[in-house]
Parts: C-alpha cells; sequence; structure tokens
C-alpha cells in the first residue's frame, strides 16, 4: 500500500453529518454508587478516540431501561458540554463489555453502509474536525456545549467511497495501534518506576554494592536556606506537580507575578522549592528540584534552598515526588489554618527528619539509575508526541486531498 501525492486535489464530497446518522441519544443523569449492576462511561472515558470502560464506576439500572442506553460496537460517543477546550472530542466504543453511558455525552448511531465508524471517528478528532466542533459550538463563562441539531446540520463532513474509507481507516489505525502500544508501555515504566523509586529511597531495597549504613539526618543538614532576592533580570516561574519549574508566560500564557519583584527569590541550578499550597494528592505542598540551567525567581510565598551536594538536592527531588512521602515528612510540624491555609516557616520546613545513605556512592549511583528510568520514560512520551504529529499531519494531507492511498508500485510507501 502506498500514499501518492497528486498534482491535481482529489475532491470528495462532503455531507453533513447528520445525513449519514441514524439516530442520536442523550446519556443518562444518573449518580455512579458502589454496588451499582452497570458500568456508566462519563467524559474521562474517552481517551485517544476510544472509548474505556471503568468497572469500578457503576450505577443501578433495572434491565427494562437499561436496554435502551446500552452501548453497542461501532457506537460513537461525542462530549457534547465540557471546558472549551475538550467540548467535541469524541471515541468510538469497540464492545466487549457491558455499559451506559453518562449525560453530557451524546451516542451517535452511524449509517454504516454510507460510513464507517472508524473512519468517521478519525475526521471527528482531526485538527480540521476538532476546529469546526469549536466554531459551532456555543459559549458559557467556562463552558462550552454542542447542540446535536446543529452539529448535525453544520458539521460537513467528506465521504470518499467505502473503499476508500477502509483504506484509510486502516492506514491510521497503524498510528493509533503504535501510540496506544506506547502509551501502555510508558504507565508499565511508570508503575515500575514508582515502585523501584520508593523501595531505593526508603532503604528497602539496596543496590549490589553498597552495604553502608543509612542514617536518620535532619533536613537542616544537607540543606541551607538561600535568602537571595531577584537582581531585577530574571524570569518569574511557578511551581508544576508534573512539571516542575515552569515559566509563568510560556505555560499559562501571562505573568501571575507583582509589579514589583524585587523580594522575589532567587532560584539558581539545583535548588530545592518549597510550596506552601495544597495541590491535589500534596495537601501540604510540594518540593522540587530547579533542573534550568539559569537563574530563576519565584514567588516569596515559597522557600528556596540549597543542597549541600547536588546528589542530596536530586535524592530529595525523587522522595518528595511520591505523595506519601511528602505527606509523611510535612504533616508532623505543618499548622493548617481555618480556610485550609499552611502555617509554616522554612526554618520548620527543615527540622524534620529523612533516612539518608552514609556513602556518597551509593547517593549518587540510586539518583543515577533514577534518572535514567525517568530519562526513558521521558523519551517513550516524546516518541508518542512524535507519533501524534505523524498522524496528525497525515490526516492534514488526506482529508485536504493533497495525499491519497492506492495499491499501486509508485507513491511514498508507508
Amino acid at each position: 500500500m502506498t500514499i501518492n501525492q497528486r498534482q491535481e486535489q482529489m475532491t470528495w464530497k462532503r455531507v453533513p453529518i447528520g445525513t449519514v446518522i441514524r439516530s442520536s441519544q442523550y446519556g443518562l443523569s444518573l449518580p455512579s454508587v458502589p454496588d451499582g449492576n452497570l458500568p456508566i462511561v462519563g467524559m474521562k472515558d474517552i481517551q485517544d478516540g476510544q472509548v474505556r470502560v471503568d468497572p469500578n464506576v457503576c450505577v443501578n439500572l433495572p434491565d427494562v431501561e437499561a436496554q435502551q442506553y446500552l452501548l453497542s460496537e461501532g457506537d460513537i460517543l461525542l462530549n457534547r458540554t465540557n471546558s472549551p477546550d475538550l467540548v467535541g472530542k469524541s471515541g468510538i466504543f469497540r464492545g466487549g463489555q457491558k455499559a451506559v453511558f453518562a449525560s453530557y455525552l451524546v451516542r451517535l448511531k452511524l449509517d454504516t453502509e454510507r460510513i464507517d465508524p472508524d473512519f468517521a471517528i478519525q475526521v471527528l478528532n482531526s485538527e480540521f474536525g476538532q476546529r469546526r466542533m469549536k466554531q459551532i459550538a456555543t459559549r458559557a463563562i467556562s463552558q462550552a456545549n454542542i447542540n446535536p441539531s446543529v452539529f448535525k446540520q453544520h458539521f460537513d463532513i467528506p465521504l470518499p467511497s467505502p473503499e476508500q474509507q477502509r483504506t484509510i481507516r486502516d492506514v491510521l489505525m497503524t498510528w493509533d495501534a503504535a501510540i496506544e502500544k506506547t502509551t501502555n508501555l510508558i504507565v508499565a515504566k511508570e508503575q515500575q518506576f514508582r515502585f523501584t523509586r520508593q523501595n531505593l529511597l526508603l532503604n528497602h531495597v539496596r543496590l549490589n554494592r553498597f552495604h553502608g549504613e543509612w542514617k536518620i539526618t535532619t533536613l537542616r543538614d544537607v540543606l541551607v536556606e538561600r535568602g537571595e532576592h531577584s537582581t531585577g533580570t530574571e524570569k518569574v516561574y511557578s511551581v508544576s506537580v508534573h512539571r516542575g519549574l515552569i515559566n509563568q508566560i510560556e505555560h499559562l500564557g501571562r505573568s501571575f507575578a507583582a509589579r514589583d519583584t524585587s523580594n522575589y527569590w532567587l532560584v539558581k541550578p539545583g535548588d530545592i522549592i518549597y510550596t506552601k499550597s495544597p495541590t491535589g494528592d500534596f495537601p501540604f505542598g510540594i518540593v522540587k528540584q530547579s533542573k534550568l540551567q539559569s537563574d530563576v525567581i519565584v514567588s516569596p510565598l515559597y522557600g528556596v534552598f540549597t543542597p549541600n551536594k547536588r546528589s542530596y538536592g536530586a535524592f530529595l527531588a525523587y522522595y518528595f515526588e511520591s505523595p506519601a512521602n511528602a505527606r509523611n515528612y510535612l504533616n508532623p510540624i505543618i499548622q493548617k489554618g481555618a480556610k485550609n491555609t499552611i502555617a509554616i516557616t522554612n526554618a520548620t520546613f527543615l527540622s524534620n527528619t529523612i533516612l539518608l545513605p552514609t556513602s556518597a556512592d551509593e547517593l549518587q549511583a540510586i539518583v543515577e539509575l533514577l534518572d535514567l528510568k525517568a530519562a526513558e520514560i521521558r523519551l517513550l512520551r516524546e516518541q508518542v508526541g512524535f507519533y501524534r504529529s505523524q498522524k496528525r499531519g497525515l490526516l492534514q494531507r488526506l482529508f485536504s486531498g493533497d495525499w491519497h492511498i492506492c495499491d499501486g508500485e509508485e507513491g511514498v510507501k508507508l
């Protein structure tokens, strides 16, 4: 099978998607219950164009009523109400398990004699498909909504021949399979990483060549408060759970810093930063290490500390990545205010203890092993991003008519 680039744009008939939809249906407005008899699919279960069924999220529904909401193989679920960036996200149900679907989703049953559901889902989730979804959605303050009637009338879908649809489907699903397999590998590697990290950092497992003692150490013995302010030339950064130090403008689109940043704390490469605010799985704040190559500044609400050795900083950064470790360290020394605010001084942050290797070589070996495993996961994520970028480019070329797929000898081979 080959992809040929055409000199003249291939013209596919475009039709309102309503002409190839046999029926549409809103989902159920029922709360999930622990002892429910049927899994219910929600917005979070639409991932990478697929509908995932979580067997732990269920509703109670009599059999007679359930029949009209049971998903069938080839059903497409459209996310009709969500934030503007997520509205219109769609997934196809592959079957294999009984499940119903929740409100804010619309089930589409297609005329499979005219359009292949797998081809349709590729169009719906393509760059131009999602762009069109945003155009026809109505917006409130923080929500957007797609009216199914408007969607049927005003979302035009290309309609090549059934044979062309199946061919395009097969090509694009090759990319989908690569994305899914790599994503599953990332999940497995992350689980392995968390297990390895926790066992190494808590001294439950030792690296083969090391047998020295570990010592309960007060954090102030390995960290010292930096206490330096901005020089006026550094960029303002924030701290993210998943990304560490991030440039406010690049990440959030604007700066939330005060006009006068002269009292902002200076952060140098390798420094440890403690954010004194609850965030998700970290109710007492998060601890990160600066892995940047340049000096930056952070809010005066943060604590900034310099490790005695760079390896201490890396070890502590990995240690505090674990929500359990962060909670166990911070809980005994934290005082929470009436509005869930955290009251803790920098000196108090340094006052608790942690178990550390006495051997500098062992400390360095642990950090290097975790760095290697983290780098492997990072590369796999980049690979998934590369696959998605390739697929977006291919979709654009195919649906614009610049390329077509044929069973000849000429062209660009897959």
